[in-house]
C-alpha cells in the first residue's frame, strides 16, 4: 500500500508557498512586519521620583507691593506692601469687580455657576476683626502641659509688656474709586501739580468728580472752574412746555429735576470736544442730557415721541467709543433690538447685537440687547460686565408690563457701581419718584429730564363721515394749543344724529357696534378720499384686532395708493427680501397675499404676520411706500416711523380680561406717531365715529388725562430665589428691599431709626411704679387692645347679616364706642340707603364736655373703657349732639327702641349748626328724643337688655359665631386681671399707658426696619417653603444640585427641572419633546384642539402630571394659585404642528392644521429653540450626555426655513 494515498490531500508542504509570499508582500504591504509597533518603540530609562506625585497649586499672593512717592516732585521714595483683598478671586467664590476673568467661552454670556458682580448701592461686606480674633482666644486651662516622665512642660504664659500691647487701629479713609473715564476727562496741565518748579496754570473747566475728595483736594479742583462768558444762541424751543405739570417737580436727595425751560448758552464751551457732533441745533433737554452725561451722572430723559430722546442714547455710545468701553442698549421686545441694531449699525460701526438666538459681533463696543439678556448677564457674572460705562433703558414705561416689568427692576437692582444709566421714556407723571427710587438703591443722583411739549404738535378730530356726500365731515375736538373744543364735540353728535337710519349690524364682543361690511368699505373709502386730497397720506389706522386689521386690509384691496413707479419699487424690495427664503416657503399663501397687498401701498402690521413680512412692511413704510398701514398697538413701540396722520378705528380694546377704553399713554403712544418733524407743522389724529360718538367725559380723559404711572411689577420668580441663594453676601430679602413696591419704605428708613432713638430715650426716662395689685396691668394692656380690634372687626361685618340689619331701624338704642364718647347711649336716626355701614345717631353729651383730644388721649380712653360693662350715666343734661359713626364704633345693640322722627331730628340739628340759627330751642322731635334718652341714662344698665348675636340676632353662620366667641373669650379674659380691683387703677394705667405705648411704638418701629415689614416677605416664606419641599435647596436654603440646574432656566424652571431629572424624555422621540415643550411658549388662549398621536397622548398625560404635583406642593405651601390654574398655564394647542414640523412637514404644510396664524406660530418655535437650550444646559450640569445630544437634535430639526430666516435688520 503507497503511504502517500493514505493521506488525504498528500504530504504537508515543508516550506510556505513562494507564489504566496510573493502576492501577500506586493498586495498588502501594510501588514509588512516592518510596521509593527515593537519595531517603532523607544526606550527611555527612568528612575522613580515618587515627588512627582505632589500636585501643590501655589496659593495666592496675599499682599503686594506698591512704590511711595514725594507729593510735590512725584519721586520714589520707597515701598510699602498693602494688602491684597480679593487674593484667591475667582467668579466662583467672589463678587468682586477684582477677581480673575473666567474662560473666553463665558465672556459673554457668563455661565450659570458664575457669582455676580457685586451690585452697585449694596454695602459691601466688612470682616469683624473682633469676631475672627475672638476664635482664637483659646482657653488653656486643661491643656495637659508635663508629661509624667518629665521633670517640666510647656508654659503657655505670655509675657506682661507683650500681653499688654494693643493693636493700633488705624483709621480707614473712604476709598477715593478713580476710573478709566476719569482719568481721560484729567486736562493734562493738571499734570503739572507733580512738577519741581511751580508754575501757573491755565484755568480749565475740568470734569472731576468732587465725591470722595477732601477738603484741601476739593478746593484745588474747584479752582480751576472758571465759567467761561455766556453766547445767545438761538434753539428749536420744543422744550418750552408752559403749563407741564413736570418741570416743577420737587426735588428729592437722590433725584433732581432740570429745567429744560433754561437756555444752554455756553454748550459749546462746556463741551468743547464733543464725543459725537449732528447736523443741526440740540434743544435745550438733549444739551442738558449731553452736559450731564459728559460728567458721567445717570439721567432720566421723558419726552414724547419724536421728541429726539434717541440723541441721548447716540451720544452715550459715542461717549464709550471714545473711552473704549462698552455700552448696552436695552429694549423691550426683540423684533426693537433688531432695528435698533440696524439704526446704531448705520452710525457707529462697532455695534453687536444679542438676542435668544442671534449672536452678532458680541465684543463689540455697543451692544443692543433685550433685558432679559442683560438680566441673565448679570446673575451669570459676564466679564463682559466689567467694561460697562454706559447702559441704556428704552421704553422704561415698559416697566408696567404685568409680565415682564419685574425684569427691569431686578437689573437696575443688580447693575454694578461702575455702569452710568441712560433711561428713556414716554411722558409720564412720576419721574421724581421713580428717579429718587433708583438713585436711592443705587446711592446716586439721578438728573429727571422731562419735556411734555412736542416737537409736531397734534390736532385730534372725530370723522362721523360715511363716505359719499358725508365723507369730509371730520371736526376739530382738540387743537394744537390742547386746548378741547365742546363746538367740535356737539357738530360731530348732530352730524351723527342725522345718519339714524344707516344699516347697522351687532359687532364683535365687547358691546360695541360697527358698521356692515358694505357700508365700513364705504366709509374707508371715503375716508382715504378726504385725506389724499388733503395731502395727509401716509395714514397709520390704529386698529385694536388682528382680525379687524385684516379685514379692513381685505376690503379695500380694489383701492390702489402707489404710482407705477412706486410699485416697481416695491416690487424690487419684496423680490429682494423673499428671494432669501427657500423652496415652498417663497408662495406662502401670506406671502403672496401681503406682496399683492404691498404694491397697492396698503400694509398689514400685527403679531400674526410673519417675522420676514411685518420688517418688509416697516421697511417699505419707512420709504414712505405704504401709504395705508393697518397696526395694532405693538407698531407704537419701535424706532421712529412717523406718519402724517393716524387714525382710530376704535378706541376699546381687550386687554386680556374684558374689554375696556384706553387709558392715557396708550392713546398718547399711539397717537404720536403722527407728525413728521421738519416736514409737517401738525400732525393729525381721527377717531372714527363710526356708529355712535363716544361720550365726551371719555374723550377728555383719554386726550388730556395723565398718563399712567410708572408702578412696580415685581415679583418673586423661582429662578431670582434660587440665583440669589447661589451666594451668600446678597439675600432675598435685600433684593425686595431695593423693588420699586418698597421705594416709600426704603425712603423712611432713617425717619423710623429717628424715632426709633427718640422712643428709646423717652422709654427710658419713664419711671417704674410699684402696685401689687397692678402687677399684670401689661396683660391688661394687650387684651385691652385685642378686645377692641375684634369688637371693630365683629361689628364691621356682623351688619351684613339679615337679621341684624331688620333691628337696626331708626329708635334703636344703641352703645357705642366713638372716640372720647365712650360706652354712651345713642339712639339710631338713620341708615344710609347707598352705603349701609354709614349710621347717624343721636346722643346726650356731657356739658362740660368741650375740650379736643389728641389719638394718643383717645386710644388710652378707648382701652380704660374696654373694661367697661355698662353705659356711661351722664348727670341730667340737655345737650345733645349728632354723630356719623361707622358700624366699627358700635359696643352693643340693645332691645329698647323709641319713637323718633330721625330725618327731622337730623335736619333740625343741622340747622342749629348754622351760626345764625344757634340760639334756636331745640325742635319738638329733637326734645321727645332727648327725653326719652335722659329717662334711660338715669335708669341705669339694668333697664337695658343687650340683644345676643346668635339667641336674639339669629347669626348662624360658622365664621361669624367663631368670631363673636372669640369676642366672648376676650371679654372674659379682660374681667379676671387683678389691677382692675386696685383703687387707683386709672392712675396707675395711665402711668403705665405711657411706657407700654412707648413699647409698642418701639416694636412697630423695629418691625418696619425689619424684613418682615417687606410686602413680599410672607410670599417670599412660601416660597422657599415649596423649594425645601421639592429638594431644590436644603434646610438652611444652601441650593442643592437640583436648584443649580433649575438657575439656568429663563422660564418655568421649576417644570423643566424636574421633567428632566425624573428622566422624562429618556425615552421620548425628539418631535415628541419639542411637540410638548411648546406647551410653555405657546400663549394664544384659542385654536382648534389638535390630532394627537398616542405618544403625544402619553407624553401630554406626563406633562400634566408633574405640573399638578408642584401645583399641589405650592398649594400646601400657601401660595394662592390653584392646581388647576398651574396645570392649565401650559398650552398644548399647537403639539400638533411642533410635531409634524420637527418632523420635517413643510411650513405650508402645517399651517393646514391649524388657525393659528403663520406670526405666532414662527414666535412659538423660535422661543422653543430658546427652552431647548435650558434644557440642554440642565443636561450639562447634571451630566447627562445622551440628553444632551438629544437635545442639540431636537433644535437642529427645528432650525430650518423661514421660521429662523435671519432677520432683515442684521443683514
Amino acid at each position: 500500500m503507497d503511504a502517500l494515498g493514505t493521506l488525504l490531500g498528500g504530504l504537508p508542504p515543508v516550506l510556505p508557498n513562494l507564489r504566496d509570499q510573493i502576492e501577500q508582500f506586493l498586495l498588502a504591504p501594510e501588514e509588512l512586519p516592518i510596521h509593527e509597533a515593537v519595531y517603532s518603540r523607544r526606550w527611555f530609562p527612568r528612575r522613580p521620583d515618587p515627588t512627582r506625585l505632589y500636585n501643590i497649586s501655589l496659593s495666592p499672593a496675599n499682599t503686594c507691593l506698591e512704590v511711595e512717592r514725594d507729593p510735590a516732585t512725584g519721586e520714589i521714595t520707597g515701598l510699602c506692601e498693602i494688602p491684597n483683598k480679593d487674593a484667591g478671586a475667582t467668579a466662583k467664590n467672589s463678587l468682586s469687580m477684582r477677581r480673575m476673568p473666567g474662560p473666553p467661552e463665558e465672556t459673554v454670556r457668563g455661565s450659570s455657576t458664575n457669582f455676580p458682580f457685586w451690585p452697585g448701592g449694596f454695602a459691601e461686606p466688612v470682616l469683624d476683626q473682633e469676631s475672627v480674633h475672638a476664635e482664637f482666644n483659646l482657653d488653656r486651662s486643661n491643656y495637659l502641659t508635663k508629661h509624667p516622665k518629665l521633670s517640666r512642660g510647656i508654659t503657655f504664659d505670655i509675657p506682661e509688656e507683650v500681653a499688654e500691647v494693643k493693636e493700633e487701629k488705624v483709621e480707614e479713609k473712604p476709598e477715593l474709586v478713580v476710573t478709566i473715564t476719569d482719568m481721560l476727562n484729567v486736562d493734562e496741565s493738571v499734570l503739572k501739580i507733580f512738577d519741581e518748579k511751580e508754575e501757573k496754570v491755565a484755568s480749565k473747566n475740568i470734569n472731576l468728580s468732587l465725591e470722595g475728595l477732601n477738603e484741601e483736594d476739593t478746593n484745588l479742583v474747584q479752582n480751576f472752574n472758571i465759567e467761561p462768558p455766556k453766547k445767545e444762541q438761538f434753539v428749536l424751543n420744543i422744550s418750552d412746555s408752559g403749563k407741564s405739570p413736570y418741570i416743577f417737580a420737587k426735588n428729592t436727595e437722590w433725584a433732581e429735576n432740570i429745567d429744560v425751560n433754561e437756555p444752554v448758552d455756553d454748550f459749546n464751551s462746556q463741551v468743547p470736544n464733543p464725543a459725537c457732533k449732528y447736523p443741526f441745533e440740540l434743544d435745550i433737554f438733549q444739551k442738558q442730557a449731553i452736559l450731564h452725561l459728559e460728567k458721567h451722572d445717570c439721567v432720566f430723559v421723558a419726552a414724547h415721541t419724536s421728541a429726539g430722546k434717541t440723541v441721548v442714547a447716540e451720544y452715550a455710545v459715542a461717549l464709550t467709543l471714545k473711552h473704549m468701553t462698552r455700552a448696552i442698549y436695552t429694549s423691550p421686545i426683540k423684533a426693537l433690538s433688531n432695528q435698533k441694531y440696524r439704526e446704531f449699525k448705520i452710525k457707529f460701526e462697532d455695534v453687536g447685537l444679542l438676542t435668544g438666538d442671534i449672536q452678532i459681533n458680541p465684543k463689540a463696543s455697543c451692544l443692543i440687547m433685550t433685558t432679559e439678556i442683560l438680566q441673565s448677564m448679570l446673575y451669570n457674572g459676564s466679564d463682559l460686565i466689567r467694561d460697562l460705562e454706559w447702559v441704556i433703558f428704552d421704553e422704561v414705561h415698559y416697566i408696567n408690563n404685568a409680565e415682564r416689568g419685574h425684569v427691569w427692576e431686578e437689573v437696575l437692582i443688580m447693575l454694578p457701581p461702575t455702569a452710568n444709566i441712560v433711561l428713556l421714556s414716554a411722558t409720564v407723571p412720576n419721574t421724581i419718584e421713580f428717579a429718587d427710587w433708583i438713585g436711592r438703591i443705587k446711592k446716586r443722583k439721578i438728573y429727571v429730564i422731562s419735556t411734555s411739549k412736542r416737537p409736531v404738535p397734534l390736532e385730534h378730530f372725530l370723522y362721523t363721515g360715511t363716505g359719499g356726500k358725508s365723507k369730509d365731515e371730520r371736526f376739530l375736538l382738540v387743537d394744537a394749543t390742547g386746548n378741547f373744543i365742546t363746538k367740535g364735540y356737539n357738530d360731530a353728535v348732530a352730524a351723527k344724529n342725522e345718519k339714524k337710519n344707516s344699516q347697522l349690524t351687532q359687532g364683535s364682543k365687547g358691546g360695541r357696534q360697527h358698521l356692515g361690511e358694505k357700508a365700513e368699505k364705504n366709509m374707508w373709502i371715503g375716508l382715504i378720499d378726504h385725506l389724499s386730497k388733503r395731502d395727509l397720506l401716509p395714514i397709520v389706522a390704529f386698529t385694536l384686532s388682528k382680525k379687524r386689521c385684516d379685514n379692513n386690509a381685505n376690503q379695500l384691496m380694489s383701492q390702489d395708493l402707489t404710482t407705477s413707479r412706486e410699485k416697481a419699487e416695491i416690487h424690487s424690495f419684496i423680490k429682494k427680501c423673499i428671494d432669501r427664503l427657500q423652496g415652498t416657503d417663497k408662495v406662502l399663501p401670506q406671502v403672496v397675499y401681503m406682496r399683492n397687498l404691498l404694491s397697492k401701498g396698503i400694509g398689514v402690521h400685527h403679531s400674526g404676520i410673519l417675522p420676514i413680512l411685518k420688517e418688509v412692511v416697516e421697511m417699505l413704510f419707512a420709504r414712505g411706500l405704504v401709504k395705508l398701514l393697518f397696526a395694532t398697538e405693538t407698531f407704537a413701540m419701535g424706532v421712529n416711523m412717523p406718519a402724517r396722520c393716524v387714525v382710530f378705528d376704535s378706541i376699546r380694546k381687550h386687554d386680556g380680561t374684558a374689554f375696556r377704553d384706553l387709558v392715557p399713554s396708550e392713546y398718547i403712544q399711539m397717537a404720536g406717531r403722527a407728525g413728521r418733524r421738519g416736514l409737517d407743522t401738525t400732525g393729525t389724529v381721527i377717531i372714527l365715529c363710526k356708529t355712535e360718538v363716544p361720550e365726551m367725559s371719555e374723550l377728555h380723559r383719554m386726550m388730556l388725562g395723565k398718563p399712567t404711572k410708572l408702578e412696580s411689577q415685581f415679583k418673586l420668580t423661582y429662578s431670582m430665589i434660587l440665583n440669589t441663594l447661589r451666594f451668600e453676601s446678597i439675600t432675598v430679602e435685600d433684593m425686595m428691599k431695593r423693588s420699586f413696591s418698597e421705594a416709600l419704605q426704603m425712603a423712611n428708613q432713617s425717619k423710623y431709626e429717628r424715632q426709633l432713638k427718640i422712643a428709646m430715650e423717652n422709654l427710658e426716662k419713664e419711671p417704674e411704679f410699684s402696685c401689687l395689685m397692678c402687677s399684670d396691668v401689661k396683660e391688661y394692656y394687650a387684651s385691652a387692645k385685642d378686645f377692641v380690634l375684634q369688637r371693630n372687626h365683629v361689628f364691621s361685618f356682623i351688619l351684613g347679616f339679615p337679621g341684624v340689619m331688620k333691628t337696626m331701624t331708626p329708635g334703636r338704642i344703641l352703645v357705642i364706642c366713638h372716640e372720647q364718647y365712650q360706652h354712651y347711649l345713642a339712639c339710631l336716626l338713620k341708615v344710609d340707603a347707598k352705603d349701609q355701614n354709614k349710621l347717624t345717631v343721636l346722643i346726650l353729651k356731657d356739658q362740660n364736655e368741650s375740650k379736643s383730644y389728641t389719638k394718643e388721649e383717645l386710644d388710652l380712653l378707648e382701652i380704660v373703657a374696654a373694661s367697661q360693662q355698662k353705659f356711661e350715666v351722664l348727670p341730667n343734661t340737655s345737650n345733645h349732639i349728632c354723630l356719623e359713626i361707622r358700624p366699627q364704633s358700635l359696643a352693643d345693640i340693645t332691645n329698647k327702641v323709641i319713637k323718633v322722627n330721625g330725618a327731622k331730628i337730623i335736619e333740625n340739628v343741622k340747622k342749629r349748626l348754622i351760626p345764625r340759627f344757634k340760639d334756636d330751642p331745640p325742635s319738638q322731635s329733637v326734645q321727645e328724643a332727648l327725653v326719652e334718652l335722659q329717662r334711660l341714662n338715669e335708669s341705669g344698665s339694668d333697664s337695658l337688655l343687650y340683644l345676643n348675636f346668635m339667641n336674639d340676632l339669629g347669626v348662624r353662620e360658622i365664621g361669624a359665631v367663631s368670631q363673636v366667641h372669640t369676642l366672648e373669650l376676650l371679654r372674659a379674659r379682660i374681667l379676671e386681671k387683678s389691677c382692675l380691683q386696685c383703687s387707683q387703677f386709672r392712675e396707675h394705667f395711665n402711668t403705665a399707658y405711657i411706657k407700654l405705648s412707648l413699647q409698642e411704638e418701639i416694636g412697630y418701629l423695629k418691625f418696619k426696619m425689619s424684613v418682615e415689614a417687606l410686602q413680599l416677605h410672607p410670599e417670599y416664606q412660601m416660597r422657599i417653603k415649596v423649594l425645601q419641599k421639592l429638594k431644590y435647596v436644603d434646610s438652611n436654603n444652601t441650593v442643592t444640585l437640583k436648584g443649580r440646574v433649575a438657575c439656568g432656566m429663563g422660564n418655568h424652571e421649576l417644570m423643566v427641572t424636574e421633567l428632566v431629572l425624573e428622566n422624562v424624555f429618556a425615552d421620548t422621540s425628539i418631535e415628541v419633546i419639542a411637540a410638548l415643550l411648546s406647551s410653555m411658549v405657546f400663549q394664544q388662549k384659542h385654536c382648534e384642539k389638535p390630532n394627537l398621536t398616542t405618544e403625544l397622548e402619553k407624553g401630554i398625560k406626563k406633562f400634566k402630571d408633574v405640573a399638578r404635583r408642584i401645583g399641589e406642593v405650592q398649594k400646601e405651601c400657601g401660595i394662592q394659585e390653584t392646581v388647576g390654574d398651574y396645570v392649565d398655564q401650559y398650552n398644548f394647542g399647537l403639539v400638533e404642528v411642533v410635531y409634524q414640523w420637527a418632523c420635517g412637514m413643510p411650513f405650508n404644510k402645517i399651517m393646514e392644521l391649524t388657525d393659528v396664524q403663520e406670526g405666532i406660530t414662527v414666535k412659538c418655535i423660535q422661543r422653543l429653540d430658546e427652552t431647548l437650550k435650558d434644557v440642554r444646559s440642565a443636561a450639562h450640569v447634571i451630566g447627562e450626555p445622551n440628553l444632551k445630544e438629544k437635545m442639540e437634535e431636537c433644535s437642529t430639526a427645528i432650525k430650518r426655513d423661514i421660521v429662523f430666516t435671519p432677520s432683515l435688520y442684521t443683514q
